[in-house]
């Protein structure tokens, strides 16, 4: 299966850049990868009211995303704590 095209909006990466520890932004990231050869990993939900958005966790911390199934993309738009980050 053809792997999807991995976007992360300019406000995401700050939001990565914010994460507690130096280990935890290497778990988010590993993660994000994985995303772009399976965007609907074990563990992923479709978030309510969205067609097209979905959320992953990885420890205390969520990675929202939207899947263009059309041009194959994975577009991150969205990291943060898992209290912060529906806010």
């Amino acid at each position: 299966m053809a792997e999807y095209r991995l976007l992360i909006k300019a406000s995401a990466a700050k939001e990565l850049d914010a994460v507690g520890t130096k280990a935890d932004r290497q778990r988010i990231v590993q993660r994000m990868r994985t995303l772009a050869a399976a965007p609907r990993p074990q563990g992923s939900e479709k978030l309510a009211g969205y067609t097209d958005r979905y959320r992953v966790r990885q420890g205390n911390y969520r990675i929202i995303y939207l899947i263009d199934e059309g041009r194959r993309e994975v577009t991150i738009f969205k990291i943060g704590h898992r209290k912060d980050v529906y806010r």
